[in-house]
């Protein structure tokens, strides 16, 4: 399997990347999906929120759409940010495919999101895939900055961690 993830590609990514389709965008406050669309909109980059429960709602002066197909046609989506259980991938991948071709040039995969064949798929089609990464995170490690809450980048996490 090509290997999508090394620092060159993904800088190149997140340089290259205007529009990003979250799937799985959550407007719940303590979501990591806000934290990241949250944190990637405050970077100029224009984050179309996707998710049924809240379609029709707006989110950073975007209308959260309830599927890929149901952005506008011309809207030129550079990047599938999954924040969706594994088994969700393949039908994402399909859905970008139909619909957002011949635009389309990245697919994310959240942290412990993957999916070999979808990935797979996606590649054949021409698109660089990154899996169990997440895009906040790179951002920060990689073109500087941190969060909003002036954090570094890492997973987060409820568990408390060990006093050093």
């Amino acid at each position: 399997m090509p290997d999508d993830t090394d620092d060159d590609t993904l800088r190149s990514v997140l340089e290259n990347t205007k529009t990003i389709a979250m799937v799985g965008a959550s407007l719940n406050p303590v979501r990591p999906s806000l934290f990241v669309a949250t944190y990637m909109n405050s970077r100029k980059y224009r984050v179309i929120p996707i998710n049924p429960g809240h379609a029709g709602k707006t989110l950073f002066g975007e209308t959260v759409v309830a599927s890929l197909s149901d952005i506008p046609r011309d809207t030129k989506i550079d990047m599938v940010d999954i924040f969706r259980k594994s088994d969700a991938v393949p039908g994402v991948v399909d859905e970008a495919l139909t619909h957002l071709l011949p635009e389309l040039k990245y697919i994310w995969m959240q942290f412990n999101v993957c999916h070999a064949e979808a990935a797979a798929k996606a590649r054949a089609a021409g698109l660089i895939v990154v899996e169990d990464r997440c895009p906040k995170v790179e951002h920060m490690r990689l073109l500087g900055g941190t969060n909003l809450a002036g954090l570094g980048g890492g997973r987060i996490s409820s568990k408390l961690r060990p006093l050093r």
